[in-house]
């Protein structure tokens, strides 16, 4: 059986893999049910330390991300992923209490500054989200994915 990843979905058992990174209990078990509902594997992590752990060895397709949390957060774990070869080419959605246009000017001062700055998300969602917002970002983006 194959293992998505890179080039998206590929198991036939489902619409993919999901890992759920987030330091509040409650939205993590609310994104991981929502995708679980829509027949997505899911696995959950507390901060960006640990989701890359779980992202080397769950090897997602998609990540949902937060950005603020605790020990290692949103930005540092895009970094890392986007720098890992095996992991560099994983979807990323976005799912944060600061707006869209915040997030995005934030990386732009990245840009600008000493050292790469990560890739942007694949896509983004603002905190509260919606059950129909995540799994049509999601799809959306998996869909980008499989083209």
């Amino acid at each position: 059986m194959a293992i998505g990843g890179a080039s998206g979905p590929t198991r036939g058992l489902g619409p993919g893999r999901v890992l759920v990174v987030d330091d509040e209990m409650h939205l993590r078990l609310f994104i991981k049910a929502v995708f679980e509902s829509a027949g997505y594997e899911t696995a959950t992590a507390r901060d960006g330390e640990e989701g890359l752990e779980k992202a080397r060895a769950f090897k997602p397709d998609l990540v949902s991300l937060d950005l603020m949390m605790p020990n290692q957060g949103g930005v540092r774990f895009l970094t890392g992923l986007r720098a890992d070869p095996e992991l560099c080419a994983t979807k990323v959605l976005v799912v944060s209490a600061i707006e869209g246009a915040t997030f995005n000017h934030s990386l732009a001062l990245l840009s600008a500054g000493p050292g790469p700055a990560p890739a942007p998300p694949d896509g983004y969602v603002e905190k509260p989200p919606t059950a129909q917002r995540l799994l049509s970002e999601a799809q959306r983006i998996l869909a980008q994915g499989a083209a």
